[in-house]
């Protein structure tokens, strides 16, 4: 949520290496307030359920809280749950994150656990876990030029192009 969160940066990279003729929209999470049962559902939710409904596939920048997946990813996801025709069933998915020295594969591995539940079709490869304090990132949250940004920068690419092999077979 962050303007120079890595995680966002993994985002505005997984855009810079799409894969001609594929869009990426980075999707605004931060004004979705907690899900509470019966709550009017806010314009927030409502912006980020069209948005959804309309994407052939989503890519998940995943950012590790305490070994976990971040509330506010989490808190969307519930949110997205309860929208009429399960919008996320069948949604075949990317995921990635920047973190401590693991990445984020602690918080990937619970987020897939709820993907699975949610039928969401995340790809299993390639895997992209970053450590968000080394030199693959800038001070901003940019992917960095350096031989480790080039190398993040590689990962990005295939699994978007993974992405778009797996949009395109329909699975």
């Amino acid at each position: 949520m962050r303007d120079a969160s890595r995680n966002k940066g993994l985002l505005r990279c997984a855009q810079e290496e799409m894969p001609e003729g594929i869009k990426l929209v980075i999707a605004d999470i931060a004004d979705i307030p907690f899900y509470v049962e019966g709550r009017e559902k806010p314009e927030s939710v409502v912006a980020l359920a069209e948005g959804v409904k309309t994407a052939d596939a989503l890519v998940l920048a995943v950012p590790e809280y305490n070994y976990s997946v971040a509330p506010a990813l989490k808190n969307a996801l519930d949110w997205l749950s309860r929208e009429p025709g399960e919008i996320l069933a069948g949604k075949p998915a990317a995921m990635m994150g920047a973190g401590g020295g693991m990445g984020t594969s602690r918080a990937q591995y619970h987020l897939r656990q709820s993907c699975v539940y949610l039928d969401i079709r995340v790809l299993n490869r390639p895997e992209v876990f970053a450590n968000a304090f080394s030199d693959a990132f800038t001070a901003q949250g940019d992917v960095s030029g350096s031989a480790e940004g080039r190398k993040l920068r590689e990962k990005v690419a295939a699994l978007m192009n993974a992405l778009k092999d797996r949009v395109e077979k329909g699975a």
